[in-house]
């Protein structure tokens, strides 16, 4: 079954249409998430190393026991 040379370029446009809308959509996310690690940086950097350090052990141990669990 072969497609009509419009039909087949229509469809065409349309994939070319999707894809590009795709691409916005991550391309929007992608700098949200990036304003967001920027953000969490800068708060992370304005404590003190005490401070600082306890924050991040407790963010590692909440991500390990999300994986561990994960696979349960």
């Amino acid at each position: 079954m072969s497609l009509s040379p419009t039909l087949r370029a229509a469809l065409l446009a349309a994939a070319a249409v999707a894809l590009a809308a795709a691409s916005l959509l991550l391309r929007g996310k992608r700098h949200t998430a990036e304003l967001a690690v920027k953000s969490i940086q800068a708060q992370l950097d304005a404590l003190d190393p005490v401070t600082r350090a306890a924050v991040i052990t407790r963010l590692s141990a909440d991500e390990v026991k999300k994986v561990r669990d994960q696979h349960r």
